[in-house]
């Protein structure tokens, strides 16, 4: 006689999770995408209706929204100046380490994929420079081989990626000049010199979005 409960019990469970999922995504997506700006409240009611799930779902989602940093205090996040200058510090520490890692230990494969972000960051559409950014800077972090660094920067890909699309599409000066000299020092395995140029290139990203926010 319990079967039945048992398989209603797992179909409930199921259909929370995509309630759960699907307002995720919902909500992450229209922040990165910029239809929510920054500092909007975020309403549960509202945002439930639209996606057309319980409240429930909404809450939990927010909930990971502010874990990955999107969302404060159920607003989109809109941080200040000493908020953006510590989350660049922390990957400019690891990304720092991450290309001497690279310099040492990247293999011929990932040297090749390298140089094809570089590449189609000079040739590529807005949203293909977009993703050949992000594997840039992924396939660095990976190098290093070491889980708890890849999670942390994971963890921050959400943030990473509203400040990645500001210097991307507003066109920051240098920036794919700045990833070609990382590739060469990483090419040429001058750790020293991989470590600086990624700092420098990070610390950039941090001037720049700093002055469009103004």
């Amino acid at each position: 006689m319990s079967q039945p409960s048992i398989g209603v019990d797992t179909m409930e469970k199921k259909t929370q999770q995509s309630a759960y999922q699907k307002s995720y995504e919902y909500i992450r997506d229209q922040i990165l995408n910029g239809e929510l700006e920054r500092g909007t409240k975020l309403i549960e009611e509202k945002l439930a209706e639209e996606i057309g799930v319980s409240r429930t779902p909404i809450r939990e989602a927010i909930r990971k929204l502010e874990q990955e940093g999107l969302v404060q205090q159920k607003r989109v996040v809109n941080p200040t100046e000493t908020e953006l200058r510590n989350y660049f510090q922390v990957r400019i520490l690891l990304e720092g380490f991450a290309a001497r890692s690279a310099a040492t230990y990247m293999n011929e494969e990932d040297l090749s994929k390298l140089k094809e972000c570089v590449h189609i960051g000079r040739t590529g559409t807005p949203e293909e420079i977009m993703e050949a950014n992000e594997k840039f800077h992924d396939l660095i972090v990976r190098s290093t081989n070491n889980p708890v660094m890849v999670d942390t920067i994971e963890r921050m890909q959400s943030i990473i990626y509203l400040f990645r699309k500001t210097v991307v599409y507003h066109k920051r000066p240098f920036l794919i000049d700045e990833h070609q000299d990382i590739y060469e020092a990483i090419l040429s395995r001058q750790p020293d010199e991989a470590e600086k140029l990624m700092k420098e290139h990070i610390q950039a990203d941090l001037d720049f979005c700093l002055h469009v926010m103004k």
